[in-house]
């Protein structure tokens, strides 16, 4: 299942500049908010007119990325006029505040299929992003360094390094058979979810996470990102009928989840977003093995909403 899904994470590493930089202690939206607005003026060559009406929008990285819908030619979803974006932004989680002068800011970011070919544009977004700012008053910073990740996320070949200005294509592209093998039939299986994790079932939030609502966004975010960011290919041989009511027979065992609160300001929206969703760790029992791939490949595009953020940001205990 999903065995052509791919993935390349990296790791970048900022340096605070000469007034070091003021962040909150959640950075997503922060990294994520300043970086969209530069890609766009890096990539747009129409810039009084929106990416819906854009003559070029499909050819453009920037509509691609962060106005992305279904194409013409998509069998599915045509009804819905946006689609996940291929990319997540892993702002550290240590809350620090405060950035001296010279010191290292250090984020993960996950590119998805078809946009790991656009990484020069990512990383030259992230550089242009260091002059114009972020944080509290806008302060620059300088891009040093960009990293592939491993699946175990230990860093390894530089994909772009500040003395030489130039920019190589990843080589570590992450698949399924990179990741560990599936748990034996039976069992149990605990999940850490690191950060704001927001769920639906119903139209509605979830204030606990049980295991089928928990694979049914699984299900609903991979199978997206594989279908528009894989060559509109659907997966073949996925039951996902059959598959929910196998999840309804996994019980949740132990549940020490609470509720996290967290705001950001939307540009676009001009108006401030509740973003509040779920950290802890729950355990459940039962059949795992046939929800493997789908746990696996969600701890590295994560599941819920706001992914691009880092929200729903887990990890399976081992």
């Amino acid at each position: 299942m999903y065995d052509s899904f791919q993935v390349a994470k990296f790791q970048v590493v900022l340096i605070a500049g000469p007034m070091g930089l003021h962040l909150p202690p959640y950075k997503g939206s922060t990294l994520r908010g300043g970086f969209g607005l530069v890609f766009k003026k890096i990539c747009c060559t129409q810039v009084n007119q929106s990416c819906a009406d854009c003559l070029y929008r499909l050819l453009c990285a920037y509509a691609n990325v962060f106005e992305a819908a279904p194409p013409p030619n998509s069998e599915v979803l045509k009804h819905i006029s946006e689609i996940p974006r291929p990319f997540v932004i892993e702002p550290p989680l240590d809350g620090k505040t405060f950035y001296s002068p010279g010191e290292p800011l250090v984020f993960n970011l996950v590119l998805i299929g078809q946009a790991i070919s656009i990484l020069p544009y990512f990383i030259l977004a992230f550089k242009e992003l260091g002059y114009v700012g972020i944080g509290k008053g806008r302060l620059p910073y300088m891009l040093k360094e960009v990293r592939e990740l491993d699946a175990h996320n230990r860093p390894g070949a530089a994909v772009y390094i500040d003395a030489s200005e130039r920019v190589q294509l990843p080589q570590n592209i992450l698949s399924l058979a990179d990741l560990s093998e599936p748990p034996a039939a039976g069992g149990t299986l605990t999940v850490r979810f690191l950060t704001m994790t927001r769920l639906k079932y119903g139209q509605n939030l979830v204030t606990e996470i049980p295991f089928h609502v928990l694979a049914r966004n699984l299900l609903r975010r991979v199978s997206t990102l594989h279908y528009f960011y894989h060559g509109l290919k659907q997966e073949t041989g996925v039951n996902y009928q059959k598959l929910i009511k196998r999840a309804e027979q996994v019980k949740t065992v132990a549940s020490n989840l609470q509720l996290v609160d967290w705001e950001r300001y939307s540009h676009r929206q001009q108006t401030r977003m509740n973003m509040a969703g779920l950290v802890g760790e729950a355990t459940y029992s039962g059949e795992i093995a046939p929800f493997w791939p789908l746990f696996k490949l969600g701890e590295l595009v994560h599941v819920g909403k706001g992914c691009v953020f880092g929200l729903g940001q887990y990890r399976i205990v081992e």
